[in-house]
């Protein structure tokens, strides 16, 4: 085992607004994709390295936690911490700060449970398979829909009305929420123009905004959502996500919601709501939806990636229509236009009446889940925090150092779960675990709470 080089290009530029653990993970990475740290580099330890770089120990432990996360790094008790990761995993112009995947192999032989994973067991194989098999039989396009399948539009009008209490006037097929946003970006937006995002919040709609030259303002996020009274004047958007606000879990009150849509309207903002897994209700009937509340200035997004599987590919955008008119000229000037083939699925699964069915059990399943995580966690003395919704659950930490130790304690275990601090598109001001139940089994859930209840206690 060869030792880390001493002069590893490492240069924090404490001026950018991108956090200095941001920057010494990237840093990191950057010098494993290009050959100067090699699989088996020993690396300083954490206090020995803040020393070298004039920062923090907190710096320096953040940004090994997400290294170790994303399975670039591993800790040997008594020996130190490793390089993992052979070079060649970097995706070339990478935006600072996103998060890199882990090869295959390092995933596979841990329990993930981190939060943005379906339930994609629990999907009918049977059903499943008949719908792609009838997605088939229509005859090959020519040239795709840009708005998307009418079947489709159609199929998703009928499941927004019925799930959501939306009555949508007019639906647009997307690739997803993200895939949404880069469209708003580019067709509605203007570069230089203020985009407020919820602090903490979705890091690749930030990516993305940012991506298409426009400036990013995070808004504080607390038990009752995002706070419209903190939006910075001439803010031309604000993405929030109201149902189950990510990562938090909380949901936005009704008198937020009002006070959000009222300041849209009186500063002619638009309000892009991510209704990522809006479906997934729990305890009590949802708030009605802000696109339900002002059709004239919501931008509603939705996605089959959460209550089915990201193997669709599809989701949809529900907007007033001159933003509608602006993303279908955008896509006729640049040929892009979601794929038709998971549009056709969804349509075959509503038409049978298997993607309510699967809705019902979605519901049901991860409802115990929570329950059974929950109060295993609560009973011992865990505190817990979220709305009886989604597929993920919080569990709230003092520091930075104690997250990034229980993280890198929980790996050396066999468990992986998110930390709230890379949440932050500023320096970060809560901590904790962000815990995930849809994507393992149950049995593998039930199996990990002893670990998790020594892990978190």
């Amino acid at each position: 085992m060869s030792h880390a080089d001493t002069a590893l290009p490492i240069s924090l530029d404490r001026a950018a607004p991108t956090p200095l653990a941001v920057q010494l993970a990237d840093a990191l990475r950057q010098a494993a994709a290009t050959g100067h740290l090699r699989g088996g580099d020993r690396l300083p330890s954490t206090r020995a390295l803040a020393e070298r770089l004039g920062v923090s120990r907190t710096v320096t432990s953040a940004a090994y936690e997400q290294l170790h996360a994303e399975g670039w790094i591993a800790g040997k008790h008594g020996s130190g911490t490793y390089v993992t990761t052979p070079p060649g995993h970097v995706v070339a112009d990478r935006p600072a700060g996103a998060p890199v995947p882990a090869p295959e192999a390092e995933v596979s032989s841990l329990l993930d449970l981190g939060p943005g994973t379906p339930w994609a067991d629990g999907l009918d194989r049977a059903a499943w398979r008949r719908a792609w098999r009838a997605a088939a039989d229509p005859p090959a396009l020519i040239r795709a829909h840009r708005a998307g399948l009418p079947d489709y539009r159609t199929a998703v009008t009928e499941h927004l009305l019925r799930h959501r209490g939306l009555a949508a006037g007019a639906v647009l097929a997307t690739g997803g929420t993200t895939a949404a946003v880069v469209e708003l970006a580019a067709a509605v937006l203007e570069r230089g123009d203020l985009v407020a995002v919820e602090e903490p919040g979705y890091q690749r709609a930030v990516q993305a905004f940012r991506r298409a030259g426009l400036a990013v303002a995070g808004v504080p996020v607390d038990g009752e959502g995002l706070r419209p009274d903190a939006i910075p004047a001439g803010a031309r958007a604000v993405f929030c996500s109201p149902a189950h606000q990510y990562p938090m879990g909380s949901r936005m009150s009704a008198a937020r919601r009002v006070e959000l849509v009222e300041r849209a309207r009186a500063d002619g903002m638009l309000v892009i709501e991510d209704d990522y897994d809006g479906e997934l209700r729990f305890d009590v009937a949802p708030l009605p939806l802000l696109a339900a509340l002002a059709p004239d200035v919501v931008a509603h997004l939705g996605t089959t990636s959460k209550i089915l599987t990201p193997t669709l590919g599809a989701g949809w955008m529900v907007a007033p229509a001159e933003v509608a008119e602006a993303v279908l000229d955008y896509r006729e000037l640049t040929g892009t236009r979601p794929s038709p083939a998971g549009q056709r699925v969804l349509v075959e699964l509503a038409r049978h009446g298997d993607l309510g069915r699967h809705l019902r059990k979605l519901r049901r399943e991860l409802a115990e889940r929570r329950s059974l995580l929950a109060n295993t966690l609560s009973g011992a003395g865990v505190p817990v925090q979220g709305d009886d919704a989604g597929a993920h659950l919080v569990v709230p930490f003092a520091s930075a150092e104690e997250e990034a130790t229980r993280l890198a304690a929980a790996e050396r275990r066999g468990i992986r779960f998110d930390g709230l601090s890379r949440h932050f598109l500023g320096e970060p001001t809560a901590y904790g675990a962000a815990i995930g139940y849809a994507g393992c089994t149950r049995e593998a859930l039930v199996s990990a709470l002893p670990t998790l209840v020594s892990l978190l206690r």
